[in-house]
């Protein structure tokens, strides 16, 4: 209040300075005639007006007024008009002057306005985008009273909504607005504002319907920003809710999906080496003469399907693992060879019949990995070249360096990958068109390589044409410090 008093005052005072100018250069000095006078004294109302508004520049209207009659209207140095007409030439400059005065304070006040208005669309502009990036229903009402004191500096803002009966404020502090003031606001159409709190209290609208209140302490936002946001802010609340719903139903959709495909894959899996148990024990049983040649091959089945069920049962709970994001990485300096070597000696039987050809310079870096996992990785691109490859047929391991990054890549002379199955065939539980009722598969396996590399901050791939066959290949940074 002292500051605006203070500014009032020098304001004043300058204008009667400026009057004061303007006698003392044409009274004493140049000796023009009156109409240059008045226009001068006119051309120091209007910057007055335009740039301080209408009390000063009334003020300095009459200020010139009367300087104009005592010093420049015969007879000078009197307030005394000799002549009538220069009666009406005072009454006209003085009408001139404070016309003029509204004018130029219509016209700052308009440009006062529009530059709040186009402070209040930036601000609108910038509240719907930051409102857009939320997709979360109660993340978005978190944020909403923050945003809304940010956008527009506010003291502070809280928003209510009907549907959860919540009040969410800026700040845990901020208590300017009553619970009840914003339920009140809630069930209105109205806005409400309290001038000693400075507390504007506006509805969220959705179309005609009602669905809460926002309440806001600070500067005076205009009616129609205010509406602005609240209908931004029901757009948005709505369109998270929309967002929540549909994101429930696909992950709904998407657990039968997985949910099928894995019944549909573990229950073929589980039923071939279960009957080739079942059938070899009961040979066993009903055949007691079998000599011990042929009783050692009954319990080698036996001993081959049940390391089966043990590595599908493996592969299901190394899956459940992963997709819950509990992988816990020993990482340290290895050589890509220590992890073909442990990988092939886990594939020895599924590699008998495929000729296979290593190219692993000796001048490969190490680099950190959990050695047992890449082996992992390793162990299913080569047990997957060998199911859908040709008996007989070469498999080839590679690696090398290449921007910054070791590519380790296992390759086959299998039917190929289509452009369409590449988009799909690290997916859990996918298996290609073609070969998923020749091959026995479950479906884990690229799922799980795929997991475990992006887990130590690379990527995995498959170029492929079809009849050429497959390259799969994953990718190691050589730097893992920031990890």
């Amino acid at each position: 209040m002292q500051r605006k008093l203070t500014r009032s005052i020098v304001r004043y005072s300058i204008s009667t300075a400026g009057a004061a100018v303007i006698v003392a250069v044409y009274f004493l000095r140049l000796h023009v005639n009156e109409t240059t006078v008045a226009l001068t004294f006119l051309i120091g109302i209007l910057l007055v007006a335009a740039n301080w508004g209408l009390r000063h520049s009334i003020y300095l209207s009459i200020l010139s007024a009367a300087a104009f009659n005592f010093f420049f209207l015969p007879p000078v140095l009197t307030f005394t008009v000799g002549d009538g007409r220069n009666w009406v030439a005072l009454f006209a400059f003085l009408v001139t002057g404070i016309v003029a005065s509204q004018l130029a304070e219509r016209a700052r006040r308009e440009a006062k306005i529009s530059r709040r208005r186009q402070r209040e669309a930036e601000r609108l502009y910038e509240f719907s985008q930051q409102m857009l990036v939320t997709g979360n229903v109660i993340d978005l009402l978190n944020v909403l009273p923050q945003m809304i004191a940010a956008t527009f500096n506010l003291t502070g803002a809280a928003v209510y909504l009907r549907e959860k009966d919540r009040i969410y404020r800026s700040s845990p502090n901020y208590m300017d607005v009553t619970a009840s003031e914003l339920r009140d606001a809630a069930f209105t159409r109205d806005h409400r504002y309290d001038e000693a709190r400075a507390v504007t209290l506006v509805p969220i609208l959705l179309g005609t319907r009602p669905i809460g209140a926002v309440g806001i302490t600070g500067n005076r936002t205009s009616p129609e920003a205010l509406d602005a946001v609240c209908g931004l802010a029901a757009i948005a609340i709505e369109r998270a809710g929309a967002v929540e719903t549909l994101t429930r139903v696909q992950a709904s959709r998407e657990s039968e999906r997985l949910r099928n495909a894995l019944l549909d894959s573990v229950a073929h899996e589980l039923r071939t080496p279960l009957t080739s148990i079942t059938a070899a024990v009961t040979t066993l049983r009903s055949e007691p003469s079998l000599d011990a040649e042929q009783s050692g091959e009954m319990l080698q089945v036996i001993e081959e399907e049940a390391a089966r069920l043990d590595r599908l049962v493996g592969q299901a709970m190394e899956m459940a693992e992963l997709d819950a994001n509990d992988i816990k990485l020993d990482l340290r300096m290895h050589s890509m060879r220590e992890a073909v070597d442990l990988a092939l000696e886990a594939v020895q039987g599924p590699l008998k019949n495929h000729p296979l050809e290593l190219r692993l310079p000796d001048t490969l870096p190490p680099v950190q990995m959990d050695l047992e996992r890449i082996a992992k990785v390793l162990q299913h691109l080569l047990e997957n070249a060998a199911k859908y490859s040709t008996e007989g047929s070469p498999i080839f391991v590679s690696a090398e360096v290449s921007r910054g990054q070791l590519v380790t890549s296992v390759a086959d002379r299998g039917a190929g990958v289509d452009d369409l199955e590449k988009m799909m065939i690290f997916d859990k539980f996918y298996r290609g068109q073609g070969q998923r009722y020749r091959v026995q598969g479950t479906g884990m396996g690229l799922a799980i390589a795929k997991a475990i590399v992006e887990a130590h901050g690379g990527s995995i791939e498959v170029t492929s044409q079809p009849t050429q066959g497959s390259v799969f290949s994953f990718y190691l940074p050589l730097n893992l410090s920031g990890r």
